[in-house]
C-alpha cells in the first residue's frame, strides 16, 4: 500500500516539474543533453566507452536463442541475473571489498549477457569471476584463491557452484574479450553525494544511497547515465521524505521523463520481487530456474 502511495504521488510530482515534451529513447536524448550542471555531474563520462555502450530498454532483457532452446523465458532470464548480483554481493562481503567493486563487477555481468548466453557462459562462475575482474581494474585485487576458498564455503556441498582457481583465470580472459576490453564503468554514487550536497537534503543521503545499491539488481546501469540514475533515487527519497525538491529540478533542466522512467522501474521492482535484502530469492523459486542451465561441465 505505502509503495502504490508512494507510486502515485511520485506521478503527480514529476508531471509539474521541469520540461517533460521529450519522447527520444535514452540511447538518444540522453547523449545529446543536460549539458549545463548535469555534465559537470557526469565528468568524462559522455566520451567514455561505457556512454557509447548504453542499450535500449528492450536489448538488455533479450535471451540469446542457446538459452530460449532450454527454455529459459525473460522473467526467468531476469531471476537469474538478480539471484547471481546478490551472490556477487555475498562473496564481496566475504572478502571484504569496497561497494565500487561490487557495483563494477554486477555491471560486468549483467553486460556479459547482453552479448553471451548463460548456456555458454555459466553464470555461476562468471559471477565470481567478474568481482575478481572487477577488484583489479578498481585497484583493490582479491586474489582468486580466496574467493575459491570462499565460494566453497558459502556453497557447502553444491558441486554446481565449486570452481578451481584455473576456472576462474580462464573465465577470466573469455570475459575481457565479451566486455571487448572495455572496462571503465562509471556509477551513480559520486554524483549522487554531490548532487544531494547542491539541493540542500544531505539528510536523505543514507536513504538514497541505499536506493542506488538496490538500482543493480535491475539492468539501470546498462541503460541510463549514472548520474539521472541517481536523480532518480533523490527523487524517490525526496518523495517519501517529504522534501519538495521541485524547484531545484526544473533549475537542473534535466528530462523529467527520464527521471520518471527510471522511478518507476525502481518502484516497480520493489513491487514486483519484493525480495529479502540479506537472503535474495527464495531457494524454491530461484532453483528450478537455476536447473535449465547446463550441467557443470
Amino acid at each position: 500500500m505505502v509503495l502504490l502511495l508512494l507510486y502515485h504521488s511520485i506521478l503527480l510530482r514529476v508531471a509539474g516539474a521541469g520540461d517533460s515534451s521529450s519522447t527520444d529513447s535514452p540511447g538518444g536524448s540522453l547523449r545529446r543533453a543536460h549539458r549545463d550542471r548535469g555534465s559537470t555531474m557526469a565528468a568524462n563520462f559522455w566520451t567514455s566507452s561505457h556512454c557509447k555502450q548504453l542499450l535500449d530498454p528492450e536489448d538488455v532483457d533479450l535471451v540469446p536463442a542457446a538459452d530460449r532452446e532450454r527454455g529459459i523465458t525473460p522473467e526467468e532470464f531476469r531471476l537469474i541475473k538478480i539471484h547471481m548480483s546478490f551472490h556477487i554481493w555475498r562473496l564481496a562481503q566475504q572478502v571484504k571489498v569496497r561497494q565500487r567493486v561490487v557495483a563494477t563487477a554486477i555491471a560486468y555481468f549483467r553486460r556479459v549477457y547482453t552479448r553471451k548466453s548463460m548456456s555458454d557462459y555459466d553464470p555461476r562462475l562468471v559471477a565470481p569471476t567478474c568481482l575478481y575482474l572487477a577488484s583489479k581494474v578498481e585497484e583493490s585485487t582479491v586474489q582468486a584463491r580466496l574467493l575459491v576458498f570462499y565460494i566453497k564455503k558459502m556453497c557447502g556441498s553444491d558441486d554446481k557452484y565449486r570452481f578451481e582457481i584455473k576456472d576462474i583465470l580462464e573465465m577470466e580472459m573469455k570475459l575481457l574479450e565479451a566486455l571487448d576490453y572495455y572496462l571503465v564503468v562509471f556509477h551513480p554514487y559520486r554524483p549522487l553525494l554531490q548532487l544531494l550536497q547542491d539541493a540542500g537534503i544531505t539528510d536523505l543521503t543514507q536513504f538514497a544511497w541505499g536506493l542506488v545499491n538496490d538500482t543493480y539488481k535491475m539492468d539501470l546501469i546498462l541503460i541510463y547515465p549514472p548520474y539521472m540514475i541517481a536523480l532518480a533515487c533523490i527523487y524517490i527519497a525526496s518523495v517519501l521524505k517529504d522534501k519538495d525538491t521541485t524547484a531545484w529540478f526544473e533549475e537542473l533542466r534535466v528530462d523529467m521523463n527520464i527521471v520518471k522512467n527510471i522511478s518507476m522501474e525502481i518502484l516497480d521492482f520493489y513491487d514486483t520481487y519484493k525480495i529479502d535484502p540479506q537472503r535474495g530469492i527464495p531457494e524454491d523459486k530461484i532453483s528450478p530456474v537455476m536447473n535449465k542451465l547446463p550441467a557443470k561441465a
